[in-house]
Formats: structure tokens, sequence, C-alpha cells
């Protein structure tokens, strides 16, 4: 069975890659063409130079053979088709998550993939908790 090629309304990714930033706007929803014909704001151009800098010098990988890792509190920043395969730290108001972007992520958001709440999972009541425990023997 042939592998299925992935497809982005009509064209592959590396169509998609050689597109201008307005050509690929044409293709995306309404609020991230919006954002894309705004242009960029400064935080975003910086992430994106960082980006450029990194896929021209091609060392993608540190000595330790791990990807390099691009810091970033810009969460309203899009996954461009340029930025496929790269490894962003994407800041959730705790710590960097670290979101490697593939195909099927062009034209969301990074913050989408680096939830900001977590649901609350509490645990059993320990000693103390409630009144009827202060009777229990302690062993």
């Amino acid at each position: 069975m042939a592998k299925k090629i992935f497809k982005y309304k009509g064209y592959k990714l590396e169509e998609l890659q050689k597109m201008s930033l307005e050509e690929l706007a044409e293709l995306l929803p309404a609020r991230q063409r919006r954002s894309l014909k705004r242009g960029f704001l400064p935080r975003q151009q910086n992430v994106l130079d960082k980006m450029r800098k990194l896929n021209k010098n091609r060392r993608n990988q540190n000595k330790g053979g791990k990807p390099v890792v691009i810091k970033t509190h810009c969460r309203d920043m899009i996954v461009l088709p340029e930025m496929v395969g790269t490894t962003f730290g994407v800041y959730n108001g705790k710590e960097f998550v670290q979101v490697t972007f593939t195909q099927e992520m062009i034209g969301s958001y990074f913050g989408e993939f680096a939830p900001t709440r977590v649901k609350v999972q509490h645990g059993d009541p320990g000693m103390g908790a409630t009144r009827s425990s202060m009777f229990v023997p302690l062993k």
C-alpha cells in the first residue's frame, strides 16, 4: 500500500514552502490570514529570524544529538511551512514545552500546543483532612 502524501488544501509541503507569504495567507483560515496580512510583530519577527538562521546553518542538532530548541514566549505566532521539522520551546507560563512542528500543524498557533492550564487531579485525603480522621488510631 502506498504511503499517504500530506496535502494542505491540495498543495504538497514542497509547494507550500516555495510559496510567498501572501500566497500562503490566501490558503489559511480567516484569523490567520488577517494576522499575516497585518504583518509580524517585532517579537514574531525575532522568532522567525532565529528559525531561519538555524535552518541556514543546518545545525539542527547539538553535540549530544538532541535537536536545537528555539525558546520563545510568543504563543501567537502562526506555524508556517518552513517551520516543519523545527523544535520550539513554547512558554506556557511555568515552563518551556518542547514542540516539534509537523505538517499537520501548519496554520495553527504556537500556543495551541502548550496548554496553560492542566486538569486538577486531587489525591486521597490525608490525616487531619476531615473531622472524623481525628479519631482513627495511628497504629
